[in-house]
Parts: structure tokens; C-alpha cells; sequence
């Protein structure tokens, strides 16, 4: 759930930056360029955050 959670929060972040930059006049192609590399760290940061952690046995 909190992974979910990550995701949907990256995805409102990522419509705000888009946004932003589309009314600031910025071209389309950086547009996408940014929130692509904002999504792969994004989505870097949520599996990291929320993976299982190894048990020492």
C-alpha cells in the first residue's frame, strides 16, 4: 500500500512540474525529458523506501 502510496504521489508531482513548465512556455520535448527523469527517480526512491528488508539469520 505505501508503495501505492509513492506512486500516486509521484504522479501529482509530476503533472505540477509538467504543468508549470507547459505555462512558462517551455518546449514540449524538455517537458518530457524532465518528468521522465523525474519518474526514474521517483519510482527509484518508493521501491527503495518500501521493499522488504533482509532478515539476518
Amino acid at each position: 500500500m505505501s508503495f501505492a502510496l509513492y506512486l500516486l504521489g509521484l504522479v501529482v508531482l509530476l503533472s505540477g512540474i509538467a504543468w508549470a513548465l507547459v505555462t512558462a512556455g517551455v518546449s514540449v520535448t524538455y517537458v518530457a525529458i524532465v518528468c521522465l527523469i523525474v519518474a526514474g527517480v521517483g519510482i527509484m526512491m518508493a521501491v527503495s523506501r518500501t521493499r522488504a528488508k533482509d532478515s539476518s539469520s
